[in-house]
């Protein structure tokens, strides 16, 4: 056997390998020759080589078990798929199939108008798979993330305070609660009326205005409750027409025998519209601020109606869909924010977006203490139907247009009149409410957006636009001294004080009768000789 038949294989890995140059002694303490110290490295490498492949087997086999799970739930489901499509051949001309099929399109003819805030260039049907897979992801976020157990302050309870409002019935037996500020009756040069906005009350009014001021201009501000809110008895069945009757029965109850001012802000603008429709004849002038158009007015135009909708917040938008289509859902969302007996913000229970002044106001101390107790007051009776009814009322029809309250007159002319007036320039003639409407609008207002009052301007000629750059949907209106100076000026002009009242007829008898009265000194014969003078 010739040598390289009797080598070990330490010794051929050595005669490739070469010498390393690292002595390792052997077993009796020598060091080994170069050929046994490659062998010995031999061995150790192979071993770690030998404990790697046993790990990746370990991970090969975990990899490859859950390959071959998901082929098989994979295959399952295809099979599943054949059998239901087997099973469900033919099902369609079935009874119940044409039955479902009925419902299914019937559903979706209701929901079509949602399709109309989706870009026009994607699928309704692939849109809104997309929408409602997301919707699911974020309800299974959010009952994963419930499980928190870190203990969270909830919100304080409102406190709604003894009741204390003056009230007048009215002739159908209804009661309203109304609120006085300013000067009485007597000395009253203006009177004005507010009428409040939505999730509001007769404690509105005009956020902090100063009793000095209304003193200075003569004016008495009266505020009420719209029925259902505060302690206001409920109406159902209201509507615009019968608001501006309430309008006018109040101020009569209260001793406002001339016209008076109607002062609309934001939602409560619409029953001051409603004012200037129904009831001119004793309104003097409107003084309005951001105030509210209905979104679906004939009037308005596509773009008009785009920017107005373009300016809420997704669920604001919302909320007017509902409003309209599904008012029956609104109870359930009312009961779980502002009717829940717990206090909230302005910006999640009325789903606002709000711009820098506004936030700042928002967040002072002043508009908090404000807030909680005109919204306890609004709520005082715990019921949702009126918050449905004024909500139902800002998208429906209105009974008439904001065009018609300022209406050119028309006139029957015959055939020469007509070709008369394409050469002569007749000045229009208007019919309906003709007095001053001036109208405040933030150029920041995110509630109201600025391209609402474009459009009132546009179809309410008559009406005065003062635009506020910077300003927003509160910042102007409300706890503003200065600007509630700039707002009585420019209604009232220079500031004249209360007027002296005027002294009833048995006053000034009385004071005749002091004056010819005969004094006890005088003798019977002076008197005699006077009578006969």
């Amino acid at each position: 056997m010739s040598a390289a038949a009797t080598m070990t294989w330490h010794e051929e890995l050595a005669t490739l390998v070469g010498d390393t140059g690292v002595p390792l002694p052997d077993a009796g303490g020598a060091a080994p020759a170069p050929a046994a110290n490659v062998a010995a490295v031999g061995a150790v490498w192979l071993g770690e080589e030998e404990e790697r492949r046993t790990e990746e087997g370990w991970a090969q086999q975990a990899r490859g078990f859950a390959e071959s799970t998901a082929e098989m739930l994979l295959e399952l489901g295809r099979g599943l798929w054949d059998v239901a499509g087997q099973c469900l051949a033919g099902a369609e001309d079935s009874e119940l199939g044409r039955s479902l099929r009925r419902r299914v399109e019937n559903t979706g003819k209701r929901l079509s108008f949602m399709n109309e805030y989706l870009p026009e260039e994607r699928d309704p049907v692939r849109c809104w798979l997309v929408v409602a897979a997301v919707a699911f992801v974020t309800l299974l976020v959010l009952g994963v993330g419930s499980g928190d157990e870190t203990p969270i302050e909830g919100p304080k309870k409102l406190y709604i305070s003894p009741p204390s409002a003056n009230r007048i019935q009215l002739p159908d037996g209804r009661h309203l609660a109304y609120e006085e500020q300013g000067v009485s009756a007597d000395r009253a040069r203006f009177s004005l009326i507010a009428p409040h906005s939505f999730l509001s009350s007769r404690l509105a009014g005009i956020p902090g205005i100063s009793g000095s001021l209304l003193e200075e201009f003569g004016a008495r501000l009266v505020t009420y409750d719209l029925p259902g809110f505060g302690e206001s008895d409920p109406h159902p069945g209201r509507n615009l027409n019968s608001s501006a009757l309430d309008m006018l029965h109040l101020a009569d109850a209260l001793g406002i025998p001339d016209k008076f001012w109607v002062v609309g802000y934001s939602g409560g603008g619409i029953h001051a519209w409603s004012a200037l429709r129904y009831i001119p004849d004793r309104v003097a002038g409107a003084a309005m601020f951001a105030p509210m158009a209905n979104p679906y007015d004939s009037k308005m135009t596509k773009e008009e109606r785009r920017k107005t909708w373009d300016s809420w917040s997704t669920k604001r938008r919302l909320m007017h869909i509902l409003a309209r289509r599904f008012p029956s859902v609104l109870p359930l969302i009312y009961y779980r924010s502002f009717l829940s007996g717990k206090q909230g913000e302005p910006e999640s229970w009325l789903s606002l977006s709000l711009g820098k002044k506004d936030k700042t106001l928002l967040e002072g101390p002043t508009f908090k203490a404000f807030w909680e107790k005109n919204v306890a007051e609004s709520v005082r009776q715990g019921d949702a139907q009126p918050f449905v009814e004024e909500a139902v009322l800002q998208v429906s029809d209105w009974g008439f247009s904001l065009s018609d309250i300022q209406m050119q007159k028309k006139e029957d002319r015959g055939f020469f009149e007509f070709i008369k007036s394409l050469f002569n320039q007749v000045e229009q003639e208007w019919v309906g409410f003709l007095g001053p409407i001036h109208i405040w609008q933030g150029m920041d207002d995110r509630v109201v957006s600025p391209s609402v009052t474009e459009f009132v301007r546009r179809v309410v000629p008559g009406a005065t636009v003062h635009k506020l750059l910077d300003e927003g949907h509160f910042s102007y209106f409300c706890f503003c001294d200065e600007c509630h100076r700039q707002i009585f000026s420019t209604l009232f002009g220079i500031p004249q004080g209360l007027i002296n009242p005027v002294p009833e007829s048995s006053e000034v008898a009385s004071e005749l009768t002091e004056e010819t009265t005969v004094p006890d000194n005088v003798t019977e014969q002076e008197q005699g000789n006077s009578s006969l003078a």
